[in-house]
């Protein structure tokens, strides 16, 4: 894997890495914050929906920021406001200062602001470094890697930020952890082009090897891609059926350490294991995925390949979260559901590599488009399964994600992701 693009490459691993470190400690520090702020399971939800709300709503426009004005400035710009807010919500005072309604309103504004800024990562590092830094054929691998970065920031994330607020505290937890976003901007900011050829050690080699295999582009203009982009019949299935898969994603980012700790009575050190575990299981799903979308994508085309890797990887998600959810046995339970989530993240790169063959050099913006989708399941999910929880029960609650998955599998009969995007 000799050439530059390989390591822009793990400078985008690194930066997924420190983007999820810095989403999830919120999630890991959130029990023992609710109890010391004085809140309820339905105040969290609100507080995990602002992020999610922040995260959903900014995609699109995130999408079109990054292809005005780069992968290198936009990652630079939100890199360091990750850590910025990171230390504002460590920040935010007690109930001998401010209310509990107070609280609450100030951190679901300040989560909500991390969502904004954390939203156009993928769409810019994804949809537009890698698809100019890479040719077609090796789209898969590097979305998968993206997706393992992301997965195994949040495997880290579970052990390290338990064993710091428990000999430092929940602030001083995500005080530690928040220069790492400052460390990203400064090293793309160094490294990455947004364009190869403007590198100073490309090679006219490597050159050729990424432009060798472009898909012809669609008749599309510069100005007003995103509207086109919003219409393509293709893109927006492809979205719905991300948002399916996502809602999956979402029960295990906000909800799994709370159910571990709260519902399964799992010690807080077991439950950071636990979701380190999950998390470790998703980083080799979304590697693997990535190696067999390349596969299917040259055996079998744009059209097939990533359509049989997500319907087989979504319909296996579905059975082991029902079976999972149903169990009554704690520990084959927790490992059923580590294998559902291990199948959401096989399918990840598959739906990126789809998007950026219909969409073409408007990648950013398109992306932007599909993760607008896959992140407003945090919305729902944050809303809908404390009070399905609270109806139900929590397997009910986390049953829910199996309909999700199969409906996102059933929406691939009708995707066609070798039809580039036109006028």
């Amino acid at each position: 894997m000799k050439g530059i693009r390989w390591i822009v490459l793990a400078i985008i691993v690194f930066a997924s890495f420190v983007a999820y470190v810095l989403r999830t400690n919120l999630s890991i520090v959130s029990e023992t914050m609710m109890h010391d702020l004085g809140m309820n399971e339905y105040q969290l939800g609100m507080v995990f929906s602002s992020f999610a709300a922040g995260y959903a709503i900014f995609q699109f426009p995130g999408g079109i920021f990054g292809d005005k004005y780069g992968p290198r400035f936009t990652i630079f710009i939100i890199a360091i406001a990750w850590s910025v807010l990171t230390v504002l919500t460590a920040l935010i005072p007690g109930t001998d200062v401010l209310s509990i309604a107070a609280i609450v309103a100030t951190l679901m504004v300040t989560r909500f602001l991390v969502g904004v800024v954390q939203a156009p990562i993928f769409p810019v590092a994804i949809g537009g470094s890698i698809a100019t830094w890479f040719p077609v054929r090796q789209w898969g691998l590097p979305n998968g890697l993206t997706s393992t970065g992301l997965t195994l920031g949040a495997a880290a994330t579970a052990p390290v930020i338990v064993w710091l607020m428990g000999a430092y505290g929940w602030r001083s937890a995500l005080l530690i952890t928040a220069p790492a976003g400052i460390l990203v901007a400064i090293l793309y900011r160094w490294y990455v082009t947004d364009d190869p050829e403007d590198h100073p050690r490309m090679t006219a080699e490597e050159l050729a090897v990424i432009a060798s295999d472009r898909p012809p582009e669609g008749d599309v203009p510069d100005s007003g891609a995103w509207k086109l982009a919003l219409k393509n019949r293709n893109i927006l299935l492809i979205t719905c059926s991300y948002f399916c898969m996502n809602y999956v994603f979402y029960l295990f980012f906000s909800w799994f350490f709370f159910y571990l700790v709260d519902v399964k009575g799992v010690s807080e050190i077991d439950a950071g294991m636990l979701t380190a575990a999950q998390w470790v299981l998703g980083a080799v799903g979304a590697t693997a995925g990535g190696i067999l979308t390349d596969i299917l994508v040259r055996r079998l085309g744009l059209r097939y390949g990533p359509r049989r890797l997500i319907m087989t990887a979504l319909m296996l998600s579905a059975i082991f979260l029902y079976a999972g959810a149903t169990f009554a046995d704690p520990l084959l339970s927790v490992v059923l559901l580590c294998i559902a989530f291990g199948c959401t993240q096989l399918s990840e790169a598959s739906f990126w590599v789809a998007t950026m063959a219909v969409s073409g050099r408007h990648a950013p913006t398109a992306t932007g488009i599909l993760n607008t989708g896959g992140n407003l399941p945090g919305i729902l999910g944050g809303m809908l399964v404390p009070l399905i929880a609270g109806l139900f029960g929590w397997s009910a609650a986390m049953a829910t994600g199996s309909i999700f998955a199969v409906i996102g599998a059933l929406l691939w009969l009708f995707i066609r992701a070798d039809e580039a995007m036109t006028e």
